[in-house]
C-alpha cells in the first residue's frame, strides 16, 4: 500500500497521479501530490516504478495501513526500492532477464 511522498524528493511532475490505476493520489497545484485515497491502493506499484526521483514508498503489505518516517526509509534504503531493484532508471541495469515468470505461466497451460 502507498504509504509515502517524500516532500523532499518529489519535483511534483505527477506522474504517479497519472499513472495510478485506482485514483489514488489528488495533485495539489505547487506542491507534491497527496495520498487522498490509500485504501484503494493494489500495491501495484506503478506509481513508484515510473516517480523519476524515487520520492515514492509503497509497502508490501497491501491491505494494512503502517507508520512510515522517510528518514528510517532512507536509512534502511527502501525509498525507492522497488524500482532500483528490478533496475527501473537512469543508470540501472533491468533485471527483466532473470525474471522467472514465463515458467510459472509455462506450467498452467
Amino acid at each position: 500500500m502507498i504509504e509515502l511522498v517524500s516532500e523532499s524528493r518529489c519535483i511534483k511532475c505527477n506522474i504517479c497521479v497519472n499513472v495510478c490505476p485506482t485514483n489514488v493520489f489528488d495533485s495539489v497545484p505547487d506542491a507534491p501530490p497527496t495520498i487522498a485515497r490509500q485504501s484503494d491502493c493494489q500495491t501495484c506499484y506503478m506509481c513508484e516504478l515510473y516517480c523519476p526521483v524515487d520520492a515514492l514508498y509503497v509497502a508490501p503489505q497491501s491491505d494494512i495501513q503502517t507508520s512510515v518516517k522517510e528518514a528510517e526509509l532512507l536509512e534502511v534504503g527502501l525509498l525507492g526500492s522497488y524500482r532500483e531493484n528490478i533496475g527501473w532508471g537512469y543508470k540501472r541495469t533491468s533485471t527483466a532477464k532473470d525474471d522467472q515468470t514465463f515458467q510459472i505461466l509455462k506450467q498452467m497451460k
